[in-house]
C-alpha cells in the first residue's frame, strides 16, 4: 500500500514530456490563429491529438501513472481540445456572424469542459470499450478538420456558406460531448499483443490513404467517426426494445391461465 501511494504522488519524465508536447501545439495553434495562419493552427491541433493519444499509452506501458499526470493531461487538453479549435475557428469564420459566432465557439467550450469534468469524476466506473459523449480529441479534429479542408481547397467565406457551416458543425462538436452516445474508445487494442501478419498491411494501407489528400481524408474520417456513436446509441435502443418485447412475451407463454 505505501509504494501504491508513493507511485500516485510520483511524477514521471516520459508520460509528461508528451502531455507538454500537447500543451504546446494546442497553444501554438492559438498563435497561429492570431497570425491568420489557420491551417498551421489545424495542423498543430492533429499534432496535438497525436501527443495526447501517447501520453496514456506510454504511462500504461511503462507503469508510470501518476494523480499528477491525470490532472496534467485534463488541464492540457482543455486547452488544446477546448479552447484552441474554439479560437482558431472563431478567429477563421465566425467572427464574421457576430454574437451568434462567439456563442458557438462558447457552446463549444463549455461542452468541452463539461465533457473533461465528467470523465474525471467517472475514471474507473464507465465501459472502457466506449466514451460517454464524444471525446474531446476528436471534437477538436472535426473543428480544426473542417478548417484545415476548407482553407487547403480555398473555400470562399465571402458567400455566407461556410461561416454558417463552420456555425453548425461547432455547436454540433460541442453538444456531442456532452451527449450520452456511445463512441468506440479504441483502449481494447493492446499494443503489446502480436497480430498477423495483415494487420500491418492495413496499417501501410491507413497511412497511404491519409496521405494521399489528409485535410479531406483526416475530415471525412472524424465526421464518420462523429455520427458513428449516434448509430450505437438506436442500435442499443433497438436490441434493448427486441429484449423486452421477447421478455414479456415469454412472461406472458408462462402466465398461468385464468
Amino acid at each position: 500500500m505505501p509504494d501504491e501511494r508513493q507511485r500516485r504522488r510520483s511524477i514521471y519524465l516520459l508520460p509528461n514530456a508528451f502531455t507538454t508536447a500537447n500543451l504546446f501545439a494546442g497553444f501554438y495553434a492559438v498563435v497561429q490563429s492570431m497570425n491568420q495562419h489557420f491551417e498551421v493552427a489545424a495542423i498543430a491541433i492533429f499534432l496535438a491529438m497525436v501527443f495526447d493519444s501517447m501520453d496514456g499509452r506510454v504511462a500504461r506501458l511503462t507503469n508510470t501513472q501518476s494523480a499528477f499526470g491525470e490532472q496534467y493531461d485534463s488541464l492540457a487538453d482543455m486547452l488544446s481540445f477546448g479552447m484552441a479549435p474554439a479560437l482558431v475557428m472563431y478567429q477563421w469564420s465566425l467572427q464574421g456572424l457576430g454574437r451568434w459566432g462567439w456563442l458557438a465557439a462558447f457552446i463549444y467550450v463549455a461542452g468541452a469542459a463539461l465533457r473533461l469534468a465528467r470523465f474525471n469524476a467517472n475514471i474507473g466506473k464507465v465501459d472502457k470499450q466506449y466514451f460517454q459523449g464524444l471525446p474531446s480529441p476528436a471534437a477538436a479534429a472535426l473543428v480544426a478538420g473542417f478548417v484545415w479542408l476548407s482553407v487547403d481547397n480555398k473555400l470562399s467565406l465571402s458567400d455566407g456558406v461556410i461561416p454558417w457551416a463552420a456555425f453548425a458543425m461547432t455547436v454540433y462538436a460541442g453538444v456531442a460531448m456532452v451527449s450520452n452516445a456511445p463512441f468506440f474508445s479504441g483502449k481494447s487494442f493492446a499494443l503489446g499483443r502480436s497480430v498477423p501478419f495483415w494487420m500491418l498491411l492495413l496499417v501501410v494501407a491507413v497511412f497511404v490513404f491519409v496521405s494521399s489528400d489528409p485535410p479531406v481524408v483526416l475530415f471525412f474520417l472524424f465526421v464518420l467517426y462523429s455520427l458513428s456513436g449516434w448509430f450505437v446509441w438506436v442500435w442499443r435502443l433497438r436490441r434493448a426494445r427486441r429484449l423486452g418485447q421477447r421478455m414479456r412475451a415469454e412472461a406472458e407463454e408462462h402466465s398461468p391461465e385464468e
